[in-house]
């Protein structure tokens, strides 16, 4: 077999696959998907997502998906279902059932127990006239005209169909809870949106003797030190109350440089930058990070409210903390 022959089968997957989803549009205009969706935004407990073998796994990126943008659902084995995790499912529930047969042994075991808990069904498969379909409260029929594999065996397009109907109804009661970025952030805190949208700059900055400082009239050559030191490429210059004067970057002994002033008889006082910019505790890394990025700038000297020096931020610290 030749590139090209490949090429043209695995064309011919994504063409079979695009089509499965196209033809899902007109399922989402029927009363059963608008069902389906009021039957979730009510539900007062989690939405039980279920299904075996390749459905299974389909049914278990749905549940996540549900789950992290704020329909609270878990995946449910049907197999360990008859044997005790059924107990996972209460009355308050409401159960999603993927089956492409619409007649998988394991799931049309427990229907009995489903109906007697009078928990509401919903049934994804691509046959209305199923056990399952008919079972259901609210049945989305998710069915393709062929599957992409060539044998027309494995689960291929009407999987990817099922996988696009689960995101359309996920993304569907999204936009109608009002869930958003900052509430999608909570929900993942180890990634980068949550990092962007949820830390602060207090858990960043460098407090205490690691913050570099010098007083009014200290010599150049020690400033130098001190940045030197503390590795931020700036130190910030205070009075004898710590009340922020000014800070001292590497750019600005690059100026001195440019201006041949004396490094070893110069005081801060003389290349310092005066009303400098400045942020306070509490802001978020990402906030801090569009300030030195607007400012062009890879430092900033961190005050509270009496404009007393609490602590400094440099780029490397947003860089090592991954909000950039």
């Amino acid at each position: 077999m030749n590139d090209i022959k490949l090429q043209e089968l695995a064309l011919a997957v994504i063409e079979t696959e695009a089509e499965a989803v196209r033809n899902l549009k007109t399922e989402i205009k029927t009363p059963a998907f608008v069902e389906a969706c009021h039957l979730m935004l009510a539900c007062k407990g989690r939405v039980v997502v279920t299904g075996m073998g390749k459905s299974g796994h389909i049914a278990g990126k749905i549940a996540a998906t549900l789950a992290s943008t704020g329909t609270p659902a878990f995946f449910v084995h049907p197999g360990e279902a008859s044997h005790g995790d059924l107990g996972m499912i209460t009355t308050t529930d409401v159960v999603l059932a993927l089956s492409n047969s619409g007649e998988t042994g394991e799931i049309v075991t427990i229907l009995p127990i489903i109906k007697r808990l009078h928990v509401p069904l919903i049934a994804l498969t691509g046959n209305p006239a199923s056990t399952l379909a008919k079972a259901a409260t609210a049945h989305i029929n998710v069915s393709v005209a062929k599957e992409a594999c060539p044998l027309g065996l494995a689960p291929t397009a009407s999987t990817t169909a099922a996988l696009a109907m689960g995101d359309a109804l996920a993304v569907a009661l999204l936009e109608s809870r009002g869930f958003t970025e900052e509430d999608f952030a909570r929900s993942h805190p180890g990634g980068t949106l949550g990092r962007r949208l949820l830390l602060l700059i207090d858990e960043l900055m460098h407090t205490g003797e690691r913050t570099p400082r010098v007083m009014t009239n200290t010599p150049l050559s020690d400033a130098l030190v001190e940045m030197t030191r503390k590795g931020l490429g700036m130190t910030a210059v205070v009075d004898e109350h710590n009340k922020l004067l000014g800070v001292f970057t590497d750019g600005d002994l690059r100026r001195a440089i440019d201006n041949r002033l004396d490094v070893h008889t110069a005081v801060i006082n003389d290349v310092m930058t005066p009303d400098c910019k400045t942020i306070q505790p509490g802001i978020l890394a990402a906030e801090a990070l569009q300030i030195m990025d607007d400012m062009k700038i890879n430092a900033l000297p961190v005050i509270n409210e009496d404009n007393e020096l609490v602590g400094a931020l440099n780029m490397h610290d947003l860089l090592r903390a991954g909000v950039v």
